[in-house]
Formats: structure tokens, sequence, C-alpha cells
């Protein structure tokens, strides 16, 4: 009996311990179930505020190159392409610089309720919203620049404007004038001539009891008119004609064609014309 009581003892110690090494085991397991969460939950927090930073840098790297290509653009701003590109580029600017300013205040909510002791990462936060107003204070300097590029660009078309509109009058003028100049000349250097028979020419005035031009009455619609520079040679289509005004000689020639018609040649214009412009030929 006391064996079977020794025996029943020695169990029950045996199953005791085996339950109570199972219970420890159960709450390491739970304990470390529990602390895995707490890293992973960590790995996230760590994991999300890292992305908006590299959001952030990406952000004022691509706000960098965007403000390189509007200086470059600047470069020649009366190109309507340049202007366009520096409006795109501005505009992409605001909005970008907008995101940032976004992104950092969602960092800074991030950290002030995450359970880091992030110093490190406030003072990096810093650090961005540092170059972030520096971006802006170059941004602002920028726009004031185009701004007054802008007014400069505006006056000289003003400018532009006022000056071809001199230069489209005075090349009104000009016209005008060569106009009245070409009249002019073409005036000085008109003359008339006539040739027809004699009953012609009395019809009509020219010839007047055998006077030629006796006074101003005469049909002067009956000549024709040339310009002494150009037309040297007049043709009378007759193989009889007679000069009947008074021409200087040697400064003219009265020959015949193939066909034996008489021309005029004249030589020396101005010494031809000097007494008078009109000429009158009697023609058979």
């Amino acid at each position: 009996m006391k064996k079977l009581g020794f025996i029943s003892v020695v169990t029950l110690l045996l199953v005791s311990c085996g339950q109570s090494q199972q219970v420890s085991e159960a709450a390491i397991e739970q304990e470390r179930d529990s602390l895995q969460r707490i890293i992973n939950e960590k790995d996230i927090e760590l994991n999300d505020i890292m992305s908006t930073f590299d959001e952030v840098q990406e952000g004022i790297r691509r706000i960098n190159e965007a403000e390189g290509r509007v200086t470059v653009a600047d470069g020649n701003p009366e190109s309507a392409s340049n202007k366009e590109v520096i409006r795109e580029n501005m505009q992409f600017i605001r909005d970008a610089m907008q995101q940032n300013r976004d992104m950092i205040a969602q960092l800074k909510e991030k950290l002030r309720k995450s359970s880091f002791n992030a110093e490190k990462l406030k003072k990096t936060v810093e650090n961005l919203q540092a170059q972030i107003d520096t971006q802006t204070a170059r941004i602002q300097e920028l726009e004031a620049k185009l701004a007054e590029k802008d007014v400069q660009l505006a006056e000289q078309g003003e400018q532009i404007n006022t000056l071809n509109e001199s230069v489209n009058t005075l090349t009104e003028e000009n016209k005008q004038k060569a106009a009245t100049v070409a009249t002019q000349e073409k005036q000085l250097n008109a003359a008339w001539f006539v040739f027809g028979t004699k009953a012609e020419l009395k019809e009509e005035k020219i010839l007047q009891n055998g006077d030629v031009l006796r006074d101003g009455n005469f049909n002067k619609d009956y000549f024709t008119q040339i310009d002494i520079r150009y037309d040297k040679v007049i043709r009378f289509y007759s193989k009889s004609a007679t000069m009947l005004t008074n021409h200087p000689s040697g400064s003219y020639q009265m020959v015949k064609d193939s066909k034996g018609l008489y021309e005029l040649h004249i030589s020396d214009p101005v010494k031809f014309w000097s007494t008078g412009k009109y000429l009158v030929v009697q023609v058979k």
C-alpha cells in the first residue's frame, strides 16, 4: 500500500511539472508573437516615413531641374516657344512646391505621433524644410525677374510697334514722293510729235497760213506723247517726210528704212528738244 501511495504522489508531481512547462512555453510564444507584431508595426511605420522622405527629396530634385530649364529658356524670351516652356515649367514648379510642403506637413505629423525616439529624423525634416524654404525664396525671385522681363518685353513691343508705324509712314511718304518725282520727271521729259498730210495738219489747226503752231489754238490731242529719255526713234510710215518745226542740226537724222519709209533718229535728245517740245512732220 505504501508503494502504491508513493507511486501516486510521484505521478501527480510529474503531471504537474509537465503542465507548468506547457503553460510557460505558451506564454513565451505569446510574448514572442506580441514582440513580432510590434516590430512589424515599427517597420511599416518607419518605411512609411522613409518613403515620404524619399518623395520630398525627389520633389526637390525635380524642382531644381525645372528651375534650371526656366533659366536656360529665359535666354531667348522673345521666342513664343520659349515663353510656353517657361510658363509650363513655372506651373510645374508651383505644383511641386505645394506637394513638397504638404508632404513635409505629413512628415511632421507622422513624427509627432510616432513612438520612435526620432531626433535624427526630426533633424532631417528640418533640413528638408530649410531646402524648401531656400527654393521658395529662389522661385519668388525668379518669378519677380520674369515679371520684370515681361514688362520690359511689353515696353519693347510698344516701341517696336511705334517704330514699325513710323517706318510704314515713312515708306508710304517715300512712295508718294517717289511717285511725285517720277511724275515730275515724266513731265519734264515729255515731248509730243505729230505727222500728217498738209490737209490733216490744217484741219487740226496745227498748220495755219503756212505757219506751224502759230498760237495755242490747235488740237493737242492729235499729238502723241513720248519720253525723250527713251523714245529716240520715230517712224512716219511715208516715203515723203518734211520736218516743219525747227530743231538743232547735228542732233538728229532723217533716214529711210529697208522699205524706203522715213524715220527720225534722235542722237542728242537734250539738244534736239531744247528749242521746243513739239515736233511736226508733214507727210504725203
